[in-house]
C-alpha cells in the first residue's frame, strides 16, 4: 500500500496528482526548484524539498536529487507527471532500485518506446499500421513534403516540414541540433508528411495480470508548432470501422511492450486510414477529457495498478463528449511569444460539467524557466455541440489578468465555423490564424470604460465635480484614444465616440449605453501599464505597450535584439565579416520550453556577433549587429 507520493514534476500536473492522492488519504511531497518555491503545487503538499538551482537541467531533470528528496521526505512511490523525466528509463530504474514504487510503465517498456525509430519497427512487427519511413539522404521530390522527427523525445522539438529539396539538407541539419539539445540524442528520422492529417489517439489502461483497456479516441489535431492546443473525445466524424482498427492496433502495441498503467498510442489518421506515430508512455496532459467521458479517474488507477491491483475484465462504458483547451501566457499574434509577469486573477465561472486544472493562480509569477502551461478547462456534456458551446462560454466570462494569453484564440477558435462542424486537420492554425487573431470589434467601447473608470478614480469621488474643465480630456489605450469631460453632476460626456453614453461610473465598474444598448464594463488596474476590461461576453487587454515591446523600433538600424528573456540554446555558424541574407536565422532562444529563431533583420555583413549558447539573455538584449551595404556598395 502506497502511503505518500512524492510528484516529480510542477504546477497543474502536480497539484492534479495531489488531489487524488488527497481523495484516497496517501500523504504528498513536491519538488521545487528555486523560481518555483512560493508556487501553488508547492503550498498544498504535505511536504517540500527544494532542488537548488532554475534551469530545469539542474533541477527538474536532475533525477539523483528527487530520489534523494523522496527518501528524506519519506516518501514511498515517485509519480513522474508528465515532460521533464516521464519518459526517461534511468530514472524510473533508479526509482525501483532505490526501494520506492515506480507509478509508471516498466522501464523496459519506456525504452522500447523512447526511440520512435525503434518503436516503429516494433509495431510493424505487431501489424500496427505505419507510414513507409524515407531516407533522408535518398530523397526525392516524389518524397515531398516530408516529416524530420526527433526519434527521442516529443512536444515538437527537433520537428520540421520539408516542402522544398534543397532546404532539406539546412532543415536536417537544424532538427538534429534541437533534437540534441532537447533530448541529449540527435537522431533524426523522416516519414511523408500528410497534408490536413488529423491527430488521433488511444487512452490505454493496463495492469500487470494482463487486462489492457482501450479507452476510447482522442483528437488532437488543433495545435501550434506540433504542440496541442484543444483536444476533445471521442475524436468526431470516425467510421465504426476506423475506430475499431485504432482501439486493436492500440491495445496491440501496448501488449506489444508488456506495458503496465497509463498511456496513450498517437495516430495519423487520413481518410479512413490510421498510422502509428508513437507512444506516449506517460500520462498526457490531455488525460482528463477521458476521465469525463468515461467517468473515472486515471491518476487513482495508475496508484492502484502501481499496488498491484487488477482491472475488470472490462472499461466502463463512455457517456457524452468532453473538449479541453489549453490556457497558455504566450502571443499567437506575435509568433506565439510567451509571455512573462504577474498573474493577477485567473477566475472561471463554475458551471456544471467544468472542470479547472490550474497550475498557477492569482498573485503568482509567470517565468521564462518552464512551460507556459497556465491551466486548462475542460466541459463535458451530452453531445459534441453542447460540450463546445459550453467551454467557449465559459473561457469568454473567465478574468485572466496579467501576461498575454491565448484565450482570446481559444474562444475564436472553438467558435470557429470548421471546428464547429468537425472539420479538423493539423493545418487549422496555419490556414486560420490570422482572422482567430484579429482585433475585438468591442475594443473601442471597452477603451471608453476604461478611461472613465480612471477618471472615476483619480477624482477621489463619486459626487460632482467643482471644477470642470473648458476642454475634454484625453486618454490612450493601446490603438484607441478616447476624449471625455467631466460634468457637474458627476458624470461625463464622452466626445471621441458618440455613439457611447456614460450611464454609471465608479472605478471598477463602467455602465455604457451603446447605440441604445446598456453594456457593464469591468475594470480592472493593476498599476503595470495594462488595463484589463471585462463583460458578459468578452474580455479585452488594453495597453499603452505589447508585453514584450519589439526592441527594434528603439535600436540603431541592423540590430539584432532578443525579441524576450530566455536562453541561448544555439547559434547559425557564422562570423563577424561574413555576409548574411534577410531573414536567415542567426540564433536560436529558447523560453519556455520553446524554441523561436532570431534572424537576420537585413541583408548585409556581420559586424557584431555577442550570442553565446547557455547564455540568458533579456528583452531588448544586443544580440549580433547586421551592417547593410551602402547606395555605392550596392552599386558596384
Amino acid at each position: 500500500m502506497i502511503s505518500s507520493v512524492l510528484v516529480a514534476n510542477r504546477a497543474e500536473i502536480a497539484r492534479r496528482v495531489f488531489r487524488t492522492c488527497r481523495a484516497l488519504g496517501i500523504g504528498t511531497v513536491a519538488v521545487f526548484a528555486d523560481p518555483d518555491a512560493g508556487a501553488w503545487h508547492v503550498r498544498e503538499a504535505d511536504a517540500a524539498v527544494r532542488l537548488p538551482g532554475a534551469a530545469p537541467s539542474d533541477t527538474y531533470l536532475r533525477g539523483d536529487l528527487i530520489v534523494r528528496a523522496a527518501l528524506a521526505a519519506g516518501a514511498d512511490a515517485v509519480h513522474p507527471g508528465y515532460g521533464f523525466l516521464s519518459e526517461n528509463a534511468g530514472f524510473a530504474r533508479a526509482v525501483t532500485d532505490a526501494g520506492l514504487t515506480w507509478i509508471g510503465p516498466p522501464p523496459k517498456a519506456i525504452d522500447t518506446m523512447a526511440s520512435k525509430t525503434r518503436a516503429k519497427e516494433l509495431m510493424a512487427a505487431a501489424g500496427v499500421p505505419l507510414l513507409t519511413p524515407v531516407d533522408p539522404s535518398a530523397a526525392t521530390e516524389a518524397d515531398l513534403p516530408l516529416l524530420l522527427k526527433a526519434a527521442a523525445g516529443g512536444g515538437g522539438r527537433g520537428m520540421r516540414i520539408v516542402r522544398d529539396l534543397a532546404a532539406l539538407p539546412g532543415e536536417l541539419a537544424a532538427a538534429t541540433a534541437e533534437a540534441r539539445s532537447a533530448f541529449g540524442d540527435g537522431e533524426v528520422f523522416a516519414e511523408p508528411y500528410v497534408e490536413r492529417g488529423r491527430h488521433v489517439e488511444v487512452q490505454v489502461l493496463a495492469d500487470a495480470h494482463g487486462t489492457v483497456w482501450a479507452l476510447g479516441t482522442r483528437d488532437c489535431s488543433l495545435q501550434r508548432r506540433h504542440q496541442k492546443v484543444i483536444e476533445e473525445a471521442p475524436a468526431p466524424g470516425l467510421d465504426a470501422a476506423l475506430r475499431e482498427t485504432l482501439h486493436a492496433s492500440a491495445v496491440a502495441a501496448a501488449r506489444a511492450v508488456g506495458y503496465v498503467g497509463a498511456g496513450t498510442v498517437e495516430f495519423l489518421v487520413a481518410g479512413d486510414r490510421a498510422y502509428f506515430l508513437e507512444m506516449n508512455t506517460r500520462l498526457q496532459v490531455e488525460h482528463p477529457v477521458t476521465e469525463a467521458v468515461f467517468a473515472l479517474d486515471l491518476v487513482a488507477h495508475q496508484l492502484w495498478i502501481a499496488e498491484g491491483a487488477a482491472l475488470p475484465p472490462k472499461p466502463p462504458a463512455p457517456a457524452g463528449h468532453a473538449v479541453e483547451a489549453r490556457l497558455y501566457a504566450e502571443d499567437p499574434a506575435r509568433d506565439w511569444a510567451p509571455q512573462t509577469g504577474a498573474l493577477h486573477a485567473l477566475d472561471v465561472p463554475p458551471g456544471d460539467g467544468l472542470r479547472v486544472d490550474a497550475g498557477y493562480g492569482a498573485g503568482d509569477t509567470v517565468g521564462v524557466h518552464y512551460d507556459a502551461l497556465l491551466a486548462k478547462l475542460v466541459a463535458h456534456a451530452p453531445t459534441r455541440e453542447e460540450a463546445v458551446r459550453k467551454l467557449a462560454h465559459a473561457l469568454a466570462r473567465a478574468r485572466v489578468h496579467g501576461p498575454v494569453t491565448n484565450r482570446d484564440l481559444l474562444v475564436a477558435s472553438l467558435r470557429h465555423p470548421d471546428f464547429v462542424a468537425g472539420r479538423l486537420d493539423t493545418g487549422f492554425y496555419e490556414r486560420h490564424l490570422p482572422a482567430l487573431t484579429a482585433p475585438a470589434p468591442g475594443e473601442p467601447e471597452a477603451a471608453v470604460a476604461a478611461a472613465l473608470a480612471a477618471a472615476s478614480r483619480r477624482s477621489g469621488r463619486f459626487g460632482a465635480f467643482r471644477n470642470v474643465p473648458s476642454q475634454p480630456r484625453t486618454a490612450r489605450y493601446g490603438d484607441h484614444e478616447v476624449r471625455y469631460r467631466p460634468t457637474r453632476d458627476g458624470g461625463f460626456t464622452v466626445e471621441s465616440h458618440p455613439h457611447a453614453r456614460a450611464v454609471d461610473v465608479s472605478p471598477g465598474c463602467v455602465s455604457l449605453d451603446v447605440d441604445g444598448v446598456v453594456r457593464r464594463f469591468a475594470v480592472a488596474d493593476y498599476g503595470d501599464g495594462t488595463v484589463h476590461v471585462d463583460t458578459p461576453g468578452a474580455a479585452y487587454r488594453l495597453t499603452d505597450h505589447p508585453r514584450f515591446t519589439d526592441p527594434a523600433e528603439r535600436a540603431a538600424p541592423g540590430s539584432l535584439l532578443a525579441p524576450m528573456p530566455g536562453t541561448v540554446v544555439r547559434v547559425a555558424g557564422v562570423g563577424v565579416g561574413d555576409r548574411v541574407e534577410a531573414g536567415q536565422p542567426l540564433v536560436w532562444l529558447e523560453a519556455m520550453k520553446m524554441e523561436h529563431r532570431v534572424t537576420a533583420p537585413a541583408a548585409g555583413t556581420l559586424t557584431a556577433f555577442h550570442a553565446v549558447p547557455g547564455r540568458q539573455v533579456e528583452v531588448g538584449a544586443l544580440l549580433a549587429v547586421v551592417e547593410e551595404p551602402t547606395e555605392e556598395e550596392t552599386a558596384r
